[in-house]
């Protein structure tokens, strides 16, 4: 057992002062506000739960900072990302998840949702192991400290019905029942859950939606839903519903589904998803990189859905940036301020994240929950005079201002690691575009 004095800790409802935390087998056995123990090791700083990162695809890191040539649109940018998809392998796909998910480490993520369809080799052909390059990402979450959610994903169209083509075709398994007997037989460690993902209503035709639903068992159920125009009057012409009624109808439409963007949708799909209770995942800065449009964060929620956030892309990976844009798109959307407090959105991208994930024991500074902890500095450029409080680091903090980490009772971050791993990540992406020239 090691007992922690944390200077200022958020316990769910405020920051409380010199809190004695106890951690024993990855694991806070107590939790005590106002403590003046005579031996602990004391934490210096704003120490909040570790974040939950909802929905990320590892390898568009590789895009980062790539893709903003000449105005383009959602659509060339997806081309891009066909280009570094098609060239991955299980070596290649390893690394640059476990640069990718240092970086998230470093920014205070210690559990990331991974929504993974590249499954086969680029040819549709399968590894010797099938499961090869999604054991890969859970090997790459397993050395950078950090817990994942394997959310193996079904692929089976490129479009409403169309076959997939092109680097798609290394995304499918042909069937619901290949693609879930694969995903039944994955083994992963404990660090790791594997979910389950359907890629979108285009990439599963809404005859095999309700396969899925009697293949899921209990796992976490995550979902690309309205992220654009296009894909709802696509939906509406083929089916006749909205994505989101075709969920519903199909019975993927409950408390372990989680929408991911759910950007454009109808008064009655917004009744729909709070009435099921179900996550969404928003991911502000992949959102407005893509010009796909500011989702009704604040009507989900007050029908009863439960908000979750997620970096996607990765063109930042910063939860605190994500955190506030969904205040700040709210403020731009509405021309009024006020619609998340710093604790809703601090929940969000704790707790909540971390149940949608399948990670009910964490996400909160409390006894018998795993023992994460983000260590922010309140006297950065950014969050000097601030205040000390959930505002400041929600509304001020960046993901430089973190300086440890904890993640299952085990320091993963120090002071001074940013730069071990921009070198980690400057090495892996610049092979991946050599290889691409």
């Amino acid at each position: 057992m090691t007992a922690y004095l944390l200077e200022h800790a958020w316990l769910g409802d405020r920051f409380h002062d010199d809190v004695l935390v106890e951690v024993e087998d990855g694991r806070f056995t107590s939790v005590t506000p106002d403590s003046d123990p005579p031996r602990a090791v004391p934490v210096r700083g704003l120490v909040v739960p570790g974040l939950a990162n909802t929905h990320s695809h590892a390898f568009h890191r590789a895009l980062r900072g790539r893709t903003q040539r000449g105005r383009g649109t959602f659509w060339t940018w997806r081309e891009r990302m066909y280009d570094v998809a098609a060239r991955l392998d299980p070596d290649t796909h390893l690394a640059l998840a476990r640069a990718t998910y240092r970086e998230m480490a470093a920014a205070g993520i210690t559990c990331v949702g991974e929504f993974h369809y590249l499954h086969h080799q680029p040819d549709g052909r399968r590894y010797d192991h099938p499961d090869e390059m999604g054991l890969a990402l859970v090997e790459a979450a397993r050395q950078a400290g950090i817990r994942v959610t394997l959310l193996d994903t079904l692929y089976l169209s490129s479009g409403f019905g169309a076959p997939p083509e092109g680097a798609q075709v290394r995304y499918s398994d042909g069937s619901v029942d290949a693609w879930a007997d694969r995903v039944d037989a994955l083994a992963v460690g404990p660090h790791a859950v594997v979910g389950a993902a359907a890629h979108s209503v285009r990439a599963v035709p809404a005859d095999d939606l309700g396969a899925v639903a009697g293949r899921l068992g209990d796992r976490p159920f995550h979902v690309h839903l309205s992220e654009q125009v296009a894909e709802n009057e696509a939906c509406l012409e083929a089916y006749g519903v909205t994505p989101v009624r075709l969920l519903a109808d199909r019975g993927l439409l409950d408390g372990r589904t989680t929408l991911v963007h759910a950007t454009h949708l109808t008064d009655a799909d917004v009744a729909l998803v709070g009435d099921a209770g179900a996550h969404v995942s928003f991911c502000p800065t992949t959102e407005r990189d893509l010009g796909d449009g500011i989702g009704p964060s604040r009507r989900l929620h007050d029908a009863g859905a439960r908000l979750t956030l997620g970096s996607d892309s990765h063109a930042v990976i910063d939860l605190f940036e994500e955190m506030r844009a969904v205040e700040l798109d709210e403020r731009l959307a509405t021309q009024q301020r006020g619609h998340w407090s710093a604790a809703e959105l601090l929940t969000a991208a704790t707790t909540t994240g971390h149940a949608s994930l399948g990670w009910d024991d964490a996400g909160a500074i409390a006894v018998g929950r795993r023992a994460d902890l983000v260590v922010l500095d309140p006297t950065s450029p950014r969050t000097a005079g601030t205040g000390r409080d959930e505002n400041t680091v929600v509304f001020a903090a960046t993901a430089e201002d973190v300086r440890r980490v904890m993640a299952d009772g085990r320091w993963v971050v120090e002071d001074g690691d940013r730069t071990a791993i921009g070198r980690e990540l400057d090495d892996v992406v610049s092979r991946i575009w050599e290889d691409l020239r």
